[in-house]
């Protein structure tokens, strides 16, 4: 159940990252990141981000289960193995009883001082054997203990990450249906507590500094990202675009044919960019992102 419970978690991750992905590939004019569809209204529809509620829902209610159904076993084993162990002394006990009245019989002829011994080497090899059983399912005892905490503690950390995403996922809807760019840096922020240095956060997050003018600011961000994954497309577009905003057309350009060799679509937006106004006549600029009527997607 705990397998199934990981895999179904997954897989809502996982679809619910690939819809974001989709949403932030869209192209959108004329700005893609500040204008995209993620702007203009809720990429997931009420259906679909109720499904993937109801499915948290349920995945937490198995980890619930699961973990009550741990304990009852545990407790059963716990039970068993102390009933074997009185078993085992009972019967140990029992058999030693009557050896010592089978020994007491025919040695009773010999005198009872030598019965006196044979009893009290019996009662410490008794007591030696009894000391040895206690010792050993003590130590069963203690794995048993041991391994339950790890796995409570391995349930609580997985029902801490899926409430962590359920909010962090209400966070993303939030921020892709306000309005004011600082609302949405102060949305990305909270994101940032909950799941620090997540690339997507910090990149959105840069471009709702540039909306604001924020160049310095969002070129901060941006090298935050890509110290992390230094190929990120989104990231080295919106560093491309500060380094523009202050005059660094150099390093503009560099950033901008780095991130259209790693994403094609980049071009199309690129062309229509207003931050890139100062940029259009350079020749280097236009190499890179091409003319309109070299884009195959403009022509349908």
């Amino acid at each position: 159940m705990f397998k199934r419970c990981l895999k179904a978690g997954i897989w809502v991750l996982l679809l619910t990252m690939s819809a974001m992905a989709a949403a932030q590939s869209e192209p959108a004019d004329p700005r893609p990141e500040s204008e995209s569809e993620i702007e203009k209204g809720p990429v997931i529809s009420q259906f679909r981000e109720n499904w993937i509620l109801g499915e948290l829902r349920s995945i937490r209610q198995d980890m619930m289960e699961y973990r009550n159904d741990m304990n009852r076993i545990v407790t059963d084993r716990e039970l068993e193995v102390a009933d074997k162990a009185m078993g085992y002394a009972t019967n140990t006990v029992t058999y030693f009883f009557y050896l010592i009245a089978g020994a007491a019989s025919i040695l009773a002829l010999v005198g009872w001082s030598t019965i006196r011994d044979l009893k009290d080497n019996i009662r410490v090899y008794a007591e030696k054997e009894m000391s040895r059983l206690t010792v050993e399912y003590e130590s069963r005892l203690a794995d048993l203990e041991q391994e339950l905490r790890q796995k409570s503690r391995t349930i609580a950390e997985n029902q801490e990450e899926i409430e962590r995403t359920n909010e962090i996922h209400s966070l993303w809807l939030k921020a892709t249906k306000e309005g004011s760019y600082k609302e949405k840096i102060e949305l990305y922020d909270r994101i940032l507590e909950l799941r620090p240095d997540d690339p997507e956060a910090l990149a959105w997050k840069a471009d709702a500094a540039l909306e604001l003018g924020e160049q310095r600011w969002a070129l901060s961000l941006c090298d935050r990202v890509l110290e992390v994954d230094e190929d990120n497309a989104h990231a080295l577009y919106q560093r491309a675009c500060a380094w523009a905003g202050l005059g660094e057309n150099d390093n503009a350009l560099r950033d901008l044919q780095q991130a259209v060799s790693i994403s094609e679509a980049l071009r199309r937006h690129a062309r229509a960019e207003e931050m890139f106004v100062p940029l259009r006549d350079l020749e280097r600029f236009q190499e890179v992102v091409g003319r309109p009527e070299d884009d195959p997607e403009s022509l349908l």
